[in-house]
């Protein structure tokens, strides 16, 4: 029998050779990759029109629109719970008045009846009262004694008055406290005070100098802090771009006024030998270097979550792995404030802990067979491969799992970033940086943080070669 064989099909074989319906396929799909293009770019739109430019990060005074207060939230008054007695207002002791004023009847006779009032004794009244503030322009007048056997002389010296300062002590410690604690501008202060704007600049400057010594003291303590925190923000300088740094603990805040923000800052800070601890960040490259154990701010890393979960909004699938992953995150950091004892709190952790893993392991091996969304598999890859940056709160209930401290620290400088718009000068941000550190360090150290700083003052008046750095971390808190 002979065999036949099937000729062979032309290179063309199925393809449409029309000339017509090849341009109109081309048209077809440069359409269709154009209307893609278009949905993005308007769902885009649609976010920046309701986020902000900044997604999820945009803060609350930039957002285009902001949505009215709902009716539910509108009953929450504020104040005291329903049910609370008070204490009511408490009248002043006797022991803590420093002045008693007594007001007299002026009438002798009743405005009634006319008849002659009788004294009933008094009631008191307890009033919180200001005096103005006023500046004192003072001269001492210094006593100069000779002694003609040695021929020297010998001059009085003034208490409580830096040498050839002059601005007081006093007057030092509430421009310091009034402009690097409760962040009241300059010009302010000056308008206030009735004091040259100048004068308080180079007086300022000086302090600057005299506590320069401290930022090295700070530095060293801070890398002996066994929770840490970090965060940057930007900080012009003499109309140039720059940044301030903070680095902060339970005890200390230094700020650092940099013109970059690369790594050496971080170097410059920690140094190179291993550090025991932990630091606190959100994930900028800057701080992957630090010889010291890290921990991803949680709340950083939700809100980039759902800024991924906004861009495929349409996708059942990425809503479910976020949604599930943020509220793990969510219980993460909302466990260290919880109530409970030291064992429920490590017991609690580990289970979080293990769900993340498990979630970031199901869908990474998942992954491997199934076609999972690309940004499923690029979070759970994430969430595996950075695991020993993400939970060290699970293992000592002192580090937080978000950077707040940070982030709430630094709020002040960025609300003075845009009171002021940076700093004038170089030697100004320097300033800046040692005076606000010292008295923000003194804050947490101290009840009282301005008289604290002037009794540092006064040591250093009565003598000038006393070291600050000791004045800083012992001085008497009585």
């Amino acid at each position: 029998m002979r065999q036949v064989y099937q000729s062979t099909k032309s290179p063309d074989y199925g393809v449409n050779s029309c000339e017509g319906c090849f341009q109109k396929q081309l048209k077809i799909d440069r359409l269709t990759q154009e209307n893609e293009s278009l949905r993005g770019e308007l769902l885009r739109l649609k976010r920046k029109a309701v986020e902000g430019f900044f997604s999820s990060s945009t803060p609350s005074s930039k957002l285009p629109v902001k949505a009215n207060s709902t009716a539910e939230k509108s009953k929450h008054r504020g104040g005291a719970k329903l049910g609370h007695q008070g204490h009511g207002r408490q009248a002043h002791t006797t022991e803590e008045v420093e002045e008693v004023r007594v007001v007299k009847v002026e009438a002798t006779e009743c405005p009634a009846c006319h008849g002659a009032l009788w004294r009933k004794g008094s009631v008191p009244r307890s009033v919180l009262d200001l005096q103005a503030m006023r500046v004192k322009k003072l001269l001492y007048e210094l006593e100069r004694k000779y002694c003609p056997e040695c021929q020297t002389y010998l001059q009085a010296k003034v208490s409580a008055l830096l040498p050839k300062m002059l601005l007081s002590n006093e007057l030092l410690a509430e421009v310091v406290e009034s402009h690097y604690v409760h962040g009241i501008p300059l010009g302010r202060i000056t308008e206030r005070l009735k004091v040259n704007y100048s004068t308080i600049i180079a007086s300022l400057h000086r302090l600057g100098k005299l506590f320069e010594p401290c930022l090295e003291q700070l530095i060293q303590a801070y890398r002996h802090a066994a929770v840490r925190h970090a965060d940057e923000t930007t900080w012009r300088v003499d109309g140039a771009n720059g940044y301030c740094w903070l680095f902060s603990s339970e005890s200390l805040s230094l700020y650092l006024y940099r013109k970059t923000r690369a790594a050496s800052v971080v170097k410059e800070v920690f140094g190179a030998q291993p550090l025991a601890g932990c630091l606190v960040v959100d994930r900028y490259n800057g701080y992957n270097r630090v010889p010291c154990k890290l921990q991803y701010c949680f709340a950083h890393l939700s809100r980039d979550l759902k800024d991924e979960a906004a861009r495929f909004e349409e996708n059942k699938e990425v809503q479910e792995f976020i949604g599930r992953l943020r509220q793990l995150l969510s219980e993460a950091m909302t466990l260290r404030g919880k109530q409970m004892t030291d064992q429920q709190y490590y017991k609690e952790a580990a289970t979080i802990k293990s769900e993340i893993i498990s979630l970031s392991l199901l869908n990474s091996f998942a992954a491997q067979h199934e076609a999972r969304h690309p940004a499923i598999k690029r979070w759970s890859t994430f969430f595996i491969e950075s695991a020993e940056r993400l939970y060290q709160w699970v293992e000592d209930r002192n580090v937080p799992a978000e950077n707040n401290r940070a982030e709430r620290e630094l709020r002040p400088t960025v609300i003075a970033r845009k009171v002021s718009f940076g700093s004038q000068a170089e030697e100004g941000a320097k300033t800046r940086g040692i005076l606000l550190s010292l008295m923000q360090t003194l804050k947490k150290r101290e009840a009282n943080p301005r008289q604290k700083f002037k009794q540092m003052l006064d040591k250093i008046s009565e003598n000038p070669a006393l070291n600050v750095t000791h004045l800083l971390f012992e001085i008497d808190s009585s």
